[in-house]
């Protein structure tokens, strides 16, 4: 090979090298720089900002005022959505029943569709059954009116749920102290709802005093103290293992001290098929009946999504302790409601309040009315 051919293949290599390094080079400036964008000196960098003075310190970082004792946070005011939102899982069970809505036959095809939104609903066989029957016999009547198989089953429905249940009493007789006390299994929401409670009668400028009497779950009673705090009231607690009897006593006589005129007394979950704990119960509800108190009210708590457990529950409670009605919480999950129907038919026991969200506001005064049409209505 000549030496001008040598010379020639090492200017082609140097070439090469040079073409590459100017291609990389303009590759990294355009992933540093924006497309159409030029480079310009930076003025130097600012003095850093005087720091702030204590008293603008403490007003850019200290956390928003607390509501005013007459609306604690855990109350403040919110407006529920319609229950037709919050039930949606059950609602969305009656959607071919609403679509019978001015049908005024009611042949086989109509009967198994109510049955099967009945039974999917939890209302339960025998419920169902009378329910079904009832609707015959309108229908042989002729009776199921302008708004058909739909209408008919509202009005059955409203009958069987009766008037709405009278508002939870908060007065015992002259000089004791009344006592609401709950009852029902482990994590039904019993602890959540009696804080709520606690909240609400806060929020309306009424002293309640709150008795943590489930002793064998620590966690309760810190959940109690928690809402206590948030609802400015009292609270009586004690060590864990403790005698659930002596916190509901030593809860009552603080409450008559101070002339605290409702006492919220937490116990225990109690399996419903446990005897034992349950004449552990029984002893709890004579202590808190026992001057200066006397029980005004005597809540079961209920999950929604057990279904017909709920019944079991309800039944077992009420021969234990006498149960005035019936706090129905998580209604606005993947539960389906027709418990409620079951409860009241078969053992008479009102449905007091329904839990529909997290929120104190989100535990209402049940209304059948609302209820039924949030089930049946357009």
């Amino acid at each position: 090979m000549s030496a001008a051919v040598l010379w020639l293949l090492v200017a082609i290599v140097v070439l090469v090298a040079v073409a590459g390094t100017v291609v990389v080079l303009r590759s990294r400036r355009s992933r540093e720089l924006p497309q159409g964008a030029t480079r310009t000196l930076e003025p130097p960098a600012a003095p850093p900002p005087e720091a702030p003075s204590a008293e603008l310190a403490a007003a850019t970082e200290a956390p928003a005022a607390a509501p005013p004792a007459e609306a604690p946070a855990a109350v403040a005011p919110v407006e529920p959505a319609g229950l037709a939102t919050r039930l949606g899982a059950a609602r969305s069970l009656f959607d071919r029943v609403r679509g019978l809505r001015g049908r005024t036959s009611l042949g086989r095809e109509e009967l198994d569709e109510v049955e099967e939104a009945l039974l999917r609903a939890d209302v339960g066989t025998a419920t169902t059954a009378a329910i079904l029957e009832a609707l015959e016999a309108a229908a042989a009547a002729k009776a199921l009116g302008d708004d058909g198989v739909t209408g008919a089953l509202r009005k059955e429905l409203l009958e069987l749920l009766g008037p709405p249940p009278a508002a939870l009493a908060t007065t015992a007789e002259q000089g004791r102290v009344a006592v609401w006390l709950f009852v029902g299994v482990n994590g039904v929401g019993k602890t959540t709802t009696i804080g709520k409670l606690a909240a609400a009668q806060a929020a309306e400028g009424h002293d309640v005093l709150l008795a943590a009497a489930d002793t064998f779950r620590a966690a309760a009673a810190d959940q109690l103290a928690m809402w206590a705090e948030r609802a400015g009231c009292d609270l009586v607690r004690a060590d864990e293992g403790a005698d659930p009897g002596a916190v509901v006593h030593d809860a009552l006589h603080r409450a008559a001290s101070r002339s605290i005129p409702l006492v919220l007394a937490d116990t225990a979950g109690r399996l419903h098929n446990k005897a034992n704990l349950l004449e552990e119960l029984k002893k709890v509800r004579r202590v808190a009946d026992r001057e200066p108190g006397q029980v005004v009210e005597v809540l079961l708590v209920v999950d929604a999504t057990t279904g017909q457990n709920a019944i079991t529950q309800a039944r077992e409670f009420s021969q234990a302790v006498g149960v005035t009605g019936i706090v129905l919480t998580k209604l606005d999950g993947t539960a389906r409601g027709g418990v409620v129907l079951a409860v009241q038919r078969e053992l008479g026991i009102p449905v007091r309040l329904v839990g529909v969200g997290e929120q104190a506001a989100d535990l209402l005064a049940f209304d059948p009315v609302a209820f039924v049409d949030a089930l049946l209505g357009d």
